[in-house]
């Protein structure tokens, strides 16, 4: 069975960019549910409960039919909040070698940002942008629900949450002010140790 795991930080770590309450209610309440949603889909699934749900997501073609939706929606709830979480710190210098292989890639930070915050404003509906490495090579790309790259053989590396939960009580409709706040508030400690873990 799964389990939420505790909030790495305090409520209140990302003030004044995301407010407390939205962390608490985002993390206890939606993330908890998607957990609980995900061990009602796997109880008559003994075989499913041990593996990793990034196992599952990677898998979802040798999902049972009957469950496929649920393991879909609410496993990858989990497993895209339970990366996302670890990704928000204060005042981290985009520096390292993920810094390097994206000013490679993209031309310079500038365009990185330009071209993720239109991931991350025009993703119609809720929904996730990403950047991923896809054979090897960096991509921006957005996903709709609880979608995960996994499920398409892409590696996560950094990601937002653009689900209305995550920011509305804070921002309203204006995604693109809350879209423009997460660029003070990513982990490139984190995003480069994911970078470096998976081009080993």
């Amino acid at each position: 069975m799964y389990k939420l795991e505790p909030l790495p930080y305090p409520y209140g770590f990302l003030e004044p960019y995301i407010d407390s309450k939205t962390m608490e209610i985002h993390h206890d309440k939606h993330h908890q549910t998607y957990v609980d949603k995900l061990n009602v889909a796997l109880e008559k699934h003994k075989e499913l409960q041990n593996k990793k749900v990034n196992e599952l997501l990677e898998n979802l073609n040798k999902i049972p039919e009957e469950i496929r939706n649920a393991v879909r929606n609410n496993g990858g709830g989990h497993a895209n909040h339970s990366f996302f979480w670890p990704l928000l710190k204060k005042d981290v210098k985009f520096e390292g070698k993920i810094a390097d292989a994206i000013n490679k890639r993209f031309g310079s930070f500038e365009k990185f940002k330009e071209e993720f915050s239109n991931a991350a404003i025009n993703r119609f509906g809720s929904g996730w942008a990403w950047l991923v490495l896809d054979k090897g090579k960096l991509e921006i790309v957005s996903s709709a629900n609880q979608d995960s790259p996994l499920s398409e053989g892409k590696i996560p590396l950094l990601t937002l949450d653009v689900w209305e939960h995550a920011y509305y009580l804070k921002y309203q409709n204006r995604r693109a002010e809350y879209v423009s706040a997460f660029f003070n508030i990513i982990n490139w400690k984190k995003v480069n140790e994911n970078f470096v873990n998976m081009k080993k």
